[in-house]
């Protein structure tokens, strides 16, 4: 079965413009672009004229198993491992859905995530692709201990970690510092020690995998940049010596300015904890002016919502890239964040990110310009994952008869 889209304006995550062009894919892969595409034969013929295609979108940060209700922590007391599957499996069809064809899911109770990116790779169900941490490491009492593994010391890190890449975690994802939504910890205060960190990331790079620490205060930021880390998730008090490492080590940052937003948007009034909103008050400037700061200067930007927090639905990737236009980054720089450099922090972009041949058909076919108006990637008409369509709305096909 081949598939051909004609006359699709393309941002192909690679480059800075839109090409017109033809893209020819089957149900695994991308199989020309350009003249090779327009001259070969297709089993069905996509009009694209109107419509823009970019790489599926990657979110490389969601919970899952959270909905982004007022208070996601205390709505998960008492949830059984069923519980949670059901809500994860909903939330990924959310992502989807939208137009996100791949997550990095950094923290589920139970490794519900592992479970449900099994279950779709052996086509029990259908969904995005995703990348799965399982539970994470956090240190006694730490940021999202009620969801995690608790550890101290090196040693307890290390068997922590090694417990979680043998029940198949993609990558481990670490508390650095404090955070906002755990009541009762600062999120300026370390946790997690360099030491504690640098076990943990050497174990997962001794397996191939990668790390992500949650980070927002400057001294637990660079503990986890020293340490190896692969992404840095939130950063939310960076200063110029936090900012010169991340671009000498190549440590990734995944802003996720939607969660600090959505919290201070909806407030009190909407039942969200007051230890939550108090503490988004406060970092919320400083997150911004952080962002910007290590964009001006080239460090690698990965885009990521965190999903799931209060009011941070599934779904609504756009709000995050929307922030991101907003606090000062091009739009064509936002796109690749959410293909390219995301694939590339994730270490799959061997496979996706880009729409290049041999690469993986995860196509995302919208109405309008995303380089003009990035909110155009809400106006969402056909999702590939792998040559597979998911969405399909409001477009001319044709079947074409042999």
């Amino acid at each position: 079965m081949k598939t051909k889209i004609s006359n699709i304006q393309l941002f192909d995550g690679t480059g800075s413009d839109l090409t017109k062009t033809t893209i020819l894919f089957d149900e695994k892969e991308i199989l020309a672009i350009g003249d090779k595409a327009e001259d070969a034969d297709a089993d069905q013929v996509i009009d694209g004229e109107g419509l823009t295609c970019v790489p599926g979108l990657i979110d490389c940060h969601v919970h899952l198993t959270m909905d982004g209700n007022a208070d996601p922590f205390a709505d998960a007391l008492g949830n059984t491992e069923a519980d949670d599957a059901y809500k994860a499996y909903r939330n990924a069809q959310k992502q989807i859905e939208s137009g996100v064809v791949t997550v990095r899911n950094v923290g589920s109770k139970d490794n519900v995530d592992i479970a449900l990116r099994k279950a779709i790779e052996k086509g029990v169900v259908k969904g995005p692709r995703i990348v799965a941490s399982g539970e994470p490491i956090v240190m006694t009492g730490g940021h999202g201990h009620t969801m995690a593994i608790e550890a101290d010391g090196v040693d307890e890190v290390r068997k922590a970690a090694r417990t979680q890449l043998k029940k198949g975690a993609d990558l481990l994802k670490l508390m650095a510092t404090g955070g906002v939504m755990t009541p009762g910890v600062d999120p300026n205060s370390p946790q997690l020690g360099e030491d504690e960190l640098r076990c943990a990331c050497t174990e997962a790079t001794n397996a191939g995998k990668t790390t992500a620490a949650h980070a927002q205060g400057v001294e637990g930021i660079k503990n986890a940049i020293r340490a190896g880390i692969t992404t840095v998730e939130h950063g939310i008090y960076l200063d110029d010596e936090a900012i010169d490492m991340m671009l000498e080590r190549g440590t990734f940052l995944v802003p996720t300015l939607a969660a600090p937003f959505n919290i201070v948007e909806y407030g009190l009034e909407a039942g969200i904890p007051e230890h939550a909103v108090q503490k988004s008050e406060r970092v919320m400037d400083d997150h911004q002016k952080s962002f910007y700061q290590a964009y001006k200067k080239g460090v690698k930007i990965a885009a990521g919502t965190d999903a799931g927090t209060p009011f941070n639905r599934h779904g609504d990737f756009v709000t995050e890239l929307e922030l991101m236009v907003k606090n000062g980054m091009k739009n064509d720089d936002v796109l690749r964040s959410a293909t390219k450099v995301a694939a590339e922090a994730m270490k799959i972009d061997s496979k996706t990110g880009t729409v290049e041949e041999g690469k993986l058909a995860d196509l995302l076919l919208v109405k309008g310009n995303p380089l003009e108006d990035i909110s155009a990637l809400r106006k969402v008409v056909k999702v590939f994952k792998e040559g597979e369509c998911y969405v399909s709305k409001d477009v001319k096909e044709q079947a074409v008869v042999n």
